[in-house]
């Protein structure tokens, strides 16, 4: 039995089937003063069918910064809830920094573990993998995400990343370019109704799901094509894929330490020395 101090509780929801809202994250609704959520009517269901009555809030990438201090006020004195619209806060969405200024202030931070596409998706691809890479939404530009493609594929390693259904044919076709046509399985509308797990070489996928519809997950399967250097060197094409595109040094910076795990001041010498060149 859970004992219900107050703190920021990290609560995973579902990511389509109502019925996988697990007992323990119901509760958490219940017992909350306080939710914080991406689209407040998607969460508002939840907390409705749960049964509670919290006060919810809106946390999105522009007023992330502006709620801080008004949930971890509610997280000192009793339950704060933080959720995403589907699956697990953090993952592609603004809570991480709700959470980071928790943890800075001393705020206690418990998960509630549930629903997440990544883990789901990675549950049904079939790959033998040592190692699984997230690399969230890939850049829109098409050499910045091939770039960060090769960057992040390796022999013992599957990539998932998650697609906007418009955009997933061209995503395919980027990976079989640049990963010499892969194995990839597609997950659309995980849990839901219409959902849909095919696995097959990239190329072939590409003309499949050239008009889709729904949430997509994608996990590439291993593949020798990966960047040809490691670390900085993936860095490197990356980078100047970015600067190629015209991003911000800044913005551009952040991508790639994300997408490369390469420090972030040694991706700003990376963008010093090919300004430089």
């Amino acid at each position: 039995m859970t004992t219900w101090h107050p703190g920021l509780y990290v609560a995973a929801t579902p990511i389509g089937n109502l019925d996988d809202l697990t007992p323990r994250v119901g509760e958490a609704l219940r017992q909350a003063v306080l939710v914080a959520a991406e689209d407040t009517r998607v969460t508002g269901l939840l907390l409705r069918r749960a049964g509670g009555s919290a006060r919810m809030v809106s946390l999105t990438e522009h007023n992330v910064d502006s709620r801080i201090p008004e949930v971890l006020a509610a997280a000192r004195e009793g339950v704060a809830v933080l959720a995403s619209d589907a699956g697990t806060p953090g993952v592609s969405d603004p809570g991480a920094r709700l959470v980071a200024a928790a943890h800075r202030e001393g705020v206690r931070v418990v998960p509630l573990p549930g629903p997440s596409a990544l883990s789901a998706a990675i549950s049904v691809a079939g790959f033998d993998a040592v190692e699984a890479v997230f690399v969230g939404f890939l850049p829109r530009q098409r050499s910045a995400r091939q770039a960060a493609l090769r960057a992040a594929a390796g022999p013992a390693r599957m990539v998932v990343a998650f697609e906007s259904p418009n955009r997933v044919g061209a995503l395919l076709s980027d990976i079989a370019e640049a990963l010499q046509d892969p194995e990839v399985v597609v997950c659309r509308e995980l849990t839901k109704l219409h959902e849909e797990v095919v696995r097959g070489r990239a190329l072939e996928l590409a003309n499949r799901f050239g008009q889709t519809r729904g949430e997509v997950t994608l996990v590439i399967g291993p593949t020798a094509a990966a960047s040809s250097e490691a670390g900085s060197g993936g860095a490197r094409e990356l980078i100047a894929a970015f600067r190629r595109a015209g991003a911000k040094r800044a913005a551009a910076a952040a991508e790639v330490a994300r997408l490369t795990g390469a420090p972030r001041n040694e991706v700003y010498e990376l963008w010093e020395a090919l300004a430089e060149g």
